[in-house]
């Protein structure tokens, strides 16, 4: 039945996805991530296109999202992808299909951001950088920041008992890593991964607890109250 919904959604969805042909990976994924993609698409009625690459690429992602003439491209790059599996390496197999989801929590909070004209865009009363590089590295990250925090809201919103195993995971994920790490060069570039274009620890940090998200908000405007909290501190 899984199988079955899976493929009708990805046929509805984008003609590319090869869904008559999902792996036992792609399938796990998809189901783990099923809720988030109807609540977009069914409740907020966002315009989202799934694709399942053939192969990825090298610097691929497991998933991602990108946006191409008014509709967000929701992208699976699992096979022969050692981050599918590398990201998941510290989760129990009881609990994976939680950061999954989470995970998808995260791309279709972009397509939110797209979908509203704001992608990019600092509300009113908060500074932004200047000069470029610097304010796309800004935005960016800002971005990250938002979708995170979105993936908490769900995360509490929908599993509430697994909150803080999910935040655990996200900011193990969001950390810069040290293992291994031997000279004063390496150190720096790990300290650079967390002022980089990911580097959402800053907002990972004001949600210790599901407590920070007001329920009697939607979930775009829970988590844009503990967003907007992180650029009030300058992030």
């Amino acid at each position: 039945m899984i199988k079955r919904t899976l493929i009708s959604l990805l046929m509805l969805s984008c003609s590319q996805a090869f869904a008559a042909e999902l792996t036992a990976m792609e399938t796990r994924w998809l189901t783990a991530g099923l809720p988030v993609i109807t609540y977009a698409k069914q409740a907020l009625r966002l315009p989202v296109d799934i694709t399942v690459q053939p192969r990825a690429q090298a610097d691929d992602v497991p998933v991602a999202l990108g946006y191409q003439d008014g509709r967000c491209k929701l992208v699976l790059s699992l096979r022969g992808n050692p981050q599918a599996e590398d990201i998941l390496g510290s989760v129990a197999d009881a609990q994976r299909a939680l950061m999954i989801e989470a995970m998808f929590a995260h791309e279709i909070a972009h397509c939110w951001r797209y979908a509203q004209g704001a992608w990019h865009q600092t509300p009113s009363g908060f500074s932004q950088n200047s000069a470029q590089p610097a304010r796309a590295l800004q935005d960016t990250r800002r971005e990250e920041g938002f979708a995170d925090l979105v993936a908490l809201a769900w995360t509490q919103q929908r599993h509430p008992e697994h909150y803080a195993d999910v935040a655990a995971w996200m900011r193990q994920v969001r950390a810069p890593s040290t293992a291994g790490v031997t000279s004063a060069a390496a150190a720096v570039a790990a300290d650079e991964v967390a002022g980089g274009s990911h580097g959402t620890m800053a907002w990972l940090q004001l949600a210790p607890t599901g407590a920070v998200f007001d329920s009697r908000l939607s979930l775009f405007d829970q988590a844009g109250s503990v967003w907007r909290q992180g650029l009030a501190r300058g992030e």
